[in-house]
């Protein structure tokens, strides 16, 4: 479908954790951007990336889980008049041993094949889905996006229409893969938050010393992991996106929260309105490795860094605009 609407495209991120889908309309502004305008967004945890760190391989129930996704969303798509469709896949598919099971899976049920990309392309898509409501005078911007297999890192500046990345890279940390690998108990014990620290630390800081961060401005965290830890800074009693996007929350707070969700028990995480059940034993890794990544940055940047921007335009939006 295209005309006063632009071009209906459909974008489909399938991560670790969960898998997403985005229909939009994609148009240009006079300015020369283009502007993305929702019809369908829909997330579901699959968790494809379960076991993967310890077994290289995705198991069949994995598979099964978001193979039941991938149908539904496929329908979606044929109703919904999309002329162009891109299915990107992440750091889980990239890290197993049987992904063509994936890709042969995908390519009966959506008709095409998957993009399994590189960690380089998945923090360049993230970066521009992730900074485009952003005043370009605010930056440079580092996107910092959590995964459940891995973390997204790009440093930034937008100039009108063109995104000027200065760097990125993608390290093998997530909220899954720090789960599943340290973080075992009901809540986590003393030794094994401090095991996770010490890890998020070793990797996180290797990661920034790869990248120009010092003239960095903003720091925009997006992705599930940023969006809760958002959602419980701001005391929501639900999740609200339009609450969520662009919100600032103090770097005291993602602290506080991180430490209040990592030494929670499950129940008590499940019991919170905007906590969806898919992330609910995961949230105090991922939330871990965002307020390390925090703590990182802000010792490291030469303006202050008094808070974060939480971005619900994420590698999903990227890849739409990447279609249209």
């Amino acid at each position: 479908m295209t005309g006063e609407r632009g071009m209906r495209v459909a974008a489909i991120d399938c991560g670790t954790n969960s898998i997403r889908l985005l229909v939009a309309d994609v148009a240009p502004e006079v300015d020369g951007r283009l502007r993305l305008t929702d019809v369908h967004r829909e997330m579901r945890v699959v968790r494809l990336g379960q076991g993967v760190d310890a077994t290289g391989r995705l198991s069949e129930d994995a598979l099964d889980r978001t193979w039941r996704a991938l149908a539904d969303y496929a329908a979606v798509i044929r109703t919904s008049g999309a002329v162009r469709t891109r299915m990107v896949a992440t750091s889980a598919t990239r890290d197993a041993q049987n992904r063509g099971d994936f890709v042969e899976m995908v390519r009966s049920t959506l008709g095409q094949d998957p993009e399994v990309i590189s960690g380089q392309e998945e923090a360049e898509l993230s970066f521009a889905g992730a900074v485009g409501d952003l005043e370009p005078s605010t930056g440079p911007f580092l996107v910092v996006d959590i995964g459940g297999g891995s973390t997204e890192l790009v440093v930034g500046e937008r100039d009108g229409a063109t995104n000027r990345l200065a760097g990125g890279t993608s390290l093998d940390i997530g909220c899954v893969r720090i789960t599943e690998r340290i973080l075992r108990g009901d809540p986590p014990t003393a030794a094994e938050r401090d095991e996770a620290r010490r890890w998020a630390r070793q990797i996180l800081g290797d990661g920034l010393d790869r990248l120009p961060i010092e003239r960095v401005r903003r720091l925009v965290p997006v992705s599930g992991t940023a969006t809760t830890v958002a959602a419980a800074a701001l005391r929501l009693p639900t999740y609200d996106p339009a609450r969520i996007h662009l919100s600032e929350i103090a770097v005291d707070r993602v602290h506080a929260v991180a430490d209040t969700l990592l030494g929670a028990t499950r129940a008590h995480r499940a019991a919170l309105g905007y906590m969806h059940p898919g992330r609910v034993d995961v949230i105090g890794g991922g939330a871990l490795i965002l307020s390390t990544m925090v703590a990182l940055v802000a010792h490291r940047v030469r303006h202050p860094l008094a808070s974060v921007t939480v971005s619900e335009h994420d590698i999903l939006d990227g890849i739409a605009l990447s279609v249209g």
